[in-house]
């Protein structure tokens, strides 16, 4: 079994990063497959460490940090999450 740091590790991999983007669900789909074709390569190292983590969470939290119906409880994926809303919001 995978450990979290297991799976952040073969994230790093960005093939294997924009298969774990896809989603299944279009609201999500839309935010993270473009974001990893066009922002992802020049985050830094610590902010593409923070987008991996955001990638092994659970879909339902996901929507519910994005859509605004909730706010993240960790500070660095709540700030990637505003980070990536703010580039479609411009």
């Amino acid at each position: 079994m995978f450990t979290l740091k297991q799976s952040e590790e073969a994230l790093k991999d960005k093939r294997r990063l924009k298969w774990a983007c896809r989603r299944g669900m279009l609201e999500l789909d839309v935010l993270f497959e473009p974001f990893v074709d066009e922002a992802y390569d020049h985050l830094s190292d610590d902010d593409k460490a923070v987008f991996r983590r955001l990638v092994t969470c659970d879909d339902p939290d996901l929507f519910a940090w994005f859509m605004g119906h909730k706010q993240c409880p960790d500070a660095e994926l709540q700030r990637m999450v505003d980070l990536m809303l703010a580039r479609v919001k411009v």
